[in-house]
């Protein structure tokens, strides 16, 4: 996963959690959010994304990769 990536997911997670706990998305939609804005956390600290795998795809730069 590359770092642009890594930064998207976590400044999407950001903005769910806020939205979330000030009330402005509540019910099964707030839950469903907070619930993927956790998921985009995860995948971001440990810098891998499942999904990409079977569609083979990669936001890695070829300098990333290489290290």
């Amino acid at each position: 996963m590359g770092s642009t990536d890594r930064i998207v997911r976590i400044v999407v997670a950001a903005i769910i959690a806020v939205l979330f706990f000030t009330k402005v998305i509540v019910g099964t939609l707030g839950i469903v959010l907070l619930v993927l804005a956790i998921v985009f956390l995860a995948t971001s600290l440990i810098k891998f994304c499942p999904l990409y795998l079977p569609f083979g795809l990669s936001t890695r730069s070829k300098k990333e990769g290489e290290a």
